[in-house]
């Protein structure tokens, strides 16, 4: 038996070891007798660094894992629990809801959504480490759906923030939040969309959509970059028939502005010019002339408003608004709401056939 295993083996060395001997004398003769195909190790090098260089260019750099950016950011995001008040007495029990929430400032105030918190009697943040600490109320704005809550604490960990307005559709984003209570949890997606308005959630919308998931219990939970950073405050989900992979973030610059806003004054501060209107359509002969398809007819103006005091009327037609065409509502009512009050908005608008310019300062948006 040993024997033949070793003929046997003899014989497949010879018949492997012949061909290879007989490759590498052919392939000696021809890179003597023709250089061009020699290697250029040179040339490989820059190839290489070309590849390189390229992958940076198109941001082929992003980590395989992300567990540095959740390590970074997760503790910054918090279990929100409320007890909330009995609503009736047939109905006397009370409900524990539960949400999340992100901690921004070190001396303890922490976003989450007005929703989260909405008629809560108490509300029990879990931190990260594993504290739990009472929570206090320190201001709400429901037309944004977001709140400000305070926490007395050491050693708290604020996020940090990103910006939005760099990033872009496609994007890698991750979602931390306390799904149906389970403890903190991360998903991950995409950035689908950006700018989302007209959903009729929010009297301001400029949602960031993604399909990220975001379940019941994420509300006020961090939605981050590849990198750890802020993106967005989660907030949504829709649930219509049929409907999955679609999630919503307010900004994390507009997030940021609603707490500065709160935690100066008491409650956000947005520009108002005191009228309501409907959207409408100009005709092809008026839109060529105007430079724009929709205007803003007026329906009313608030007497003693910064509309009324600058001369706009009922059944006036806005056309512009600071120079730039009227699009939609909600595009508008934002670029409103964003003016500093005290300061100019010019109306473009057309009376009785006239084009006349409006200079209106703007007020204080009253609270609602």
């Amino acid at each position: 038996m040993c024997v033949k295993e070793t003929k046997n083996k003899k014989i497949v060395i010879e018949y492997i070891a012949k061909p290879v001997l007989v490759g590498l004398l052919v392939a000696a003769v021809l890179i003597l007798a023709f250089p061009q195909f020699r290697p250029n190790t040179d040339h490989d090098a820059a190839d290489l660094m070309t590849l390189r260089q390229s992958n940076v260019g198109m941001d082929w750099i992003g980590p395989v894992s992300y567990a540095a950016a959740v390590s970074r950011a997760a503790p910054s995001v918090v279990n929100i629990y409320t007890l909330q008040a009995a609503r009736s007495r047939s109905d006397p029990s009370n409900r524990i809801s539960l949400g999340s929430g992100v901690i921004m400032q070190s001396d303890g105030l922490v976003l989450t959504n007005h929703h989260v918190i909405e008629g809560a009697v108490k509300i029990l943040v879990l931190l990260y480490d594993g504290r739990e600490l009472p929570a206090t109320v320190v201001g709400t704005d429901p037309e944004i759906d977001l709140a400000v809550l305070k926490i007395e604490a050491d050693n708290l960990s604020p996020i940090a923030l990103g910006e939005p307005s760099q990033a872009r559709i496609g994007d890698i984003v991750l979602a931390i939040g306390n799904p149906s209570g389970i403890g903190q949890s991360v998903t991950q997606g995409i950035i689908s969309a950006k700018g989302r308005n007209g959903l009729r959630l929010n009297i301001f919308e400029n949602f960031i959509q993604t399909d990220a998931a975001i379940n019941s219990g994420s509300s006020g939970g961090a939605l981050i970059d590849a990198y750890g950073n802020l993106l967005g405050i989660n907030t949504a989900t829709l649930n219509n028939a049929g409907s999955t992979g679609i999630s919503f973030a307010i900004p994390a610059d507009a997030a940021a502005k609603v707490l500065s806003d709160i935690a100066q004054y008491g409650h956000v501060v947005r520009g108002w010019l005191g009228i309501s209107a409907d959207l409408g359509l100009l005709s092809n002969q008026l839109s060529s002339e105007l430079g724009t398809t929709k205007i803003f007819g007026v329906t009313s103006v608030e007497p003693g408003g910064p509309t009324a005091k600058a001369g706009v009327k009922p059944g006036d037609v806005i056309f512009k608004i600071d120079g730039r065409p009227v699009t939609d509502p909600h595009a508008s009512i934002s670029q409103i709401t964003h003016v500093t009050p005290g300061q100019p908005v010019k109306l473009s608008i057309v009376r009785q056939d006239a084009i006349m310019e409006f200079t209106v300062i703007a007020g204080n948006r009253p609270l609602q």
